[in-house]
């Protein structure tokens, strides 16, 4: 990987993270057009280290008080304290997408980054989307949120192994689904997605460290780069996105996806990309 892809790539997954329009999806798509080797399942996970870093630093009140609640509680000292329990959802909420990012490894950086899987989950994802934004009650906060409703959240966080889903955009759809409002949605998942992404990101660093990584190696300058980048961008995307919660729809993002996801296909059947590039390259 070179210096220009690191900055081109960072910048995407900065932009891409937080959006409900899968950063995954983008990483794998801008490669392939722009003609570079996919960047591979563990340059994402590494840069989004540098997106979750943004998420740490924005919510870094909410997020020392929610651990200083769980850690409380641990002693029977804050059990009914509404961020002991909040911690405790985040990490019930975790299990789903760290027993099947095991269980499917091989698949997510292999099988699951064919473009024509990419662009159908782009455009399915996003009419479900829709549908929850059309339907979703929007009455429930944060507050509301119940140990049922958390591992729905999980699930539904667990769907975005596949490039395309979007981890934010799949967990705010459930809460949507379940009534929250876009804003408390959006910030549940973006607090969910910490365990997961860090466990993700730093599992990679250990497995380029020790040989064991699958695919492409890391080239660790340019992967350092794009992950500073990525944590910049997702910074300012992050606060734009809570400010256009308040008063805006997901419609803009689902045709954008379905746009894009079309535009994907046509590439594929018109010869112009490669859909099993990824697939082929590990």
């Amino acid at each position: 990987m070179g210096w220009l892809e690191a900055v081109v790539l960072g910048i995407v997954q900065g932009l891409t993270e937080f959006l409900p329009i899968s950063s995954s999806a983008h990483l794998r798509v801008v490669g392939e057009a722009f003609g570079w080797d996919d960047p591979g399942a563990a340059f994402t996970a590494i840069t989004q280290i540098g997106t979750e870093a943004a998420v740490l630093l924005y919510f870094r009140h909410d997020i020392w008080r929610i651990i200083t609640a769980w850690v409380g509680s641990l002693g029977g000292r804050r059990k009914g304290d509404p961020d002991a329990r909040m911690g405790w959802l985040i990490i019930v909420g975790s299990l789903p997408i760290g027993v099947l990012g095991l269980l499917f490894q091989d698949d997510i950086e292999t099988t699951f980054r064919d473009l024509r899987i990419v662009a159908t989950a782009l455009i399915l994802f996003s009419l479900i989307l829709f549908w929850a934004d059309r339907i979703g009650a929007k009455q429930r906060e944060l507050k509301d949120l119940t140990v049922p409703h958390g591992i729905g959240f999980g699930f539904a966080q667990a769907m975005a192994l596949i490039p395309g889903v979007s981890r934010s955009g799949g967990t705010i759809t459930a809460g949507l689904f379940l009534g929250y409002s876009r804003a408390a949605a959006a910030r549940y998942s973006f607090l969910l997605a910490v365990p997961a992404v860090l466990a993700s990101g730093f599992f990679q660093v250990y497995e380029a460290l020790t040989g064991d990584t699958e695919g492409p190696g890391i080239s660790w300058g340019p992967t350092l780069l794009a992950t500073v980048l990525a944590f910049g961008v997702g910074l300012t995307v992050i606060a734009w996105l809570l400010r256009y919660l308040d008063r805006g729809s997901f419609t803009p993002f689902v045709v954008y996806r379905i746009l894009l996801g079309l535009l994907i296909l046509a590439l594929v059947l018109a010869g112009v990309l490669d859909p099993n590039s990824a697939t082929t390259s590990s």
